[in-house]
């Protein structure tokens, strides 16, 4: 177990760094942010103190190198657009991120899962036709239109539901949460919603084709011969087979969700990291961007890692020792 760890440890390490200097060189390529931080008027000589400044007068392998000895003692450096340390600009914004994402995975679980079971106890029945060309909704209607047209019904025509912001937040473990006050709740209904449906549609056929599968199976025949029947056999037999592959699933898109959720925190205002990253990549604030990246990247790490431990779990003819492999 703790050579498997060791060695995903390892394995992150290298990843991050990989990707920093890709991420690094590349806005080092795209353009100089100087020319978007200082006034138009400025002259050659203010343009030239504003890059020692900011230290990009050195060559880049140079800069890159005090970059890597910083960030190995945790500073990670000044945001280029604040002019504040840059940790402390994404941790302002993350809480607000990790909620949406968080609230989203949940309405994925509790509306995929129990229609995914259904579909696949019962996959000839109207109602599981139903559901399963309902699935296919979610995965063709693009984000910002389902977004947009969220707006317009419920909120531009109904008024049920705030179209933009986040609302009044309350402050728990030092994070400002929103969904636990009644305002906060009403904000995040739709963008939460509106992130969730892809989400939703994947669990539900996921669900469905395991439980087609698991059903036929000679454990669940000599269970109901035993007499096992209804929630039993389900959460017993079928749920717990089901869900091995599901759980990777889960694991990835949890990761999408908090990543990859700039679409939605832009429709609806969101004052979450995806409309940072957003315009620091427009300013070329590269010190936001590879921070950021390596942050995501580290997660989707930490994600694995924790979906292999509950593999385990689940299935406890797997080792950990034996995937690492």
């Amino acid at each position: 177990m703790t050579e498997y760890l060791v060695r995903r440890l390892l394995t992150a390490g290298l990843i991050v760094l990989a990707m920093m200097i890709i991420v690094f060189f590349g806005l080092n390529v795209v353009g100089d942010p100087v020319y978007l931080l200082v006034d138009s008027a400025a002259t050659e000589d203010e343009i030239e103190a504003a890059r020692r400044l900011l230290g990009l007068d050195q060559p880049i392998v140079i800069q890159f190198w005090e970059f890597l000895k910083n960030a190995l003692r945790g500073d990670l450096g000044e945001s280029f657009v604040f002019g504040r340390p840059v940790l402390d600009v994404i941790f302002e914004r993350l809480p607000a991120t990790m909620e949406l994402a968080f609230c989203a995975l949940m309405i994925s679980l509790f509306v995929g899962i129990p229609l995914g079971l259904y579909a696949g106890l019962k996959p000839h029945s109207p109602v599981s036709k139903t559901i399963m060309a309902g699935s296919i909704l979610g995965f063709s209607l693009p984000s910002f239109w389902v977004g947009i047209v969220f707006i317009l019904v419920f909120s531009v025509t109904l008024g049920w539901l705030p179209a933009t912001g986040r609302g009044d937040t309350v402050e728990v473990f030092g994070m400002e949460i929103s969904f636990l006050t009644w305002d906060g709740f009403k904000h995040i209904i739709l963008p939460a919603v509106n992130l969730a449906l892809f989400k939703v549609s994947l669990i539900i056929r996921l669900v469905r084709a395991g439980t087609v599968e698991v059903t036929g199976q000679d454990y669940i025949k000599f269970a109901r011969a035993k007499g096992v029947r209804g929630l039993r056999l389900i959460g017993l037999h079928v749920g717990k087979n089901v869900m091995v592959p599901v759980v990777t699933v889960i694991g990835i898109e949890f990761g999408h969700l908090i990543a990859f959720a700039v679409v939605t925190e832009t429709i609806f205002s969101w004052p979450g990291v995806g409309k940072l990253i957003i315009e620091s990549i427009l300013n070329l604030d590269r010190p936001i961007v590879v921070a950021y990246l390596m942050m995501i990247t580290f997660l989707f790490v930490i994600i694995n890692l924790v979906v292999d431990v509950l593999y385990v779990w689940l299935d406890p003819r797997i080792r950990l020792g034996d995937q690492a492999q």
